[in-house]
């Protein structure tokens, strides 16, 4: 996620390159939580929860290993339990989610 541009125009620019600011970060997000939503008609959150977890977990290993090209891929673990830890805390203090 990157700093807002300062005006519209820019943050289309930007957009459209991929550099997402923090309003298109979380539109982004924001989509993954309806597809969990949707499923959780189906299957019980007790359970979508650790699958969204797994799905996660492949996803940043194929950008660690494919993408980014990550040597050291325990510092990278590292690196991931400490912002999943933080994002995870937030959430949880967050007093308008329940």
């Amino acid at each position: 996620m990157e700093d807002k541009p300062a005006n519209r125009q820019e943050r289309r620019a930007a957009r459209a390159q991929g550099d997402l600011d923090a309003a298109a970060f979380l539109e982004l997000a924001g989509k993954f939580i309806d597809v969990a939503n949707r499923e959780n008609q189906k299957v019980p959150a007790t359970q979508l929860h650790m699958i969204f977890l797994f799905a996660a977990a492949r996803y940043n290993a194929h950008v660690a290993k494919s993408v980014m090209e990550v040597e050291n891929h325990e510092e990278f673990v590292e690196h991931m339990v400490k912002q999943y830890t933080e994002m995870l805390r937030q959430h949880l203090a967050d007093p308008g989610l329940g």
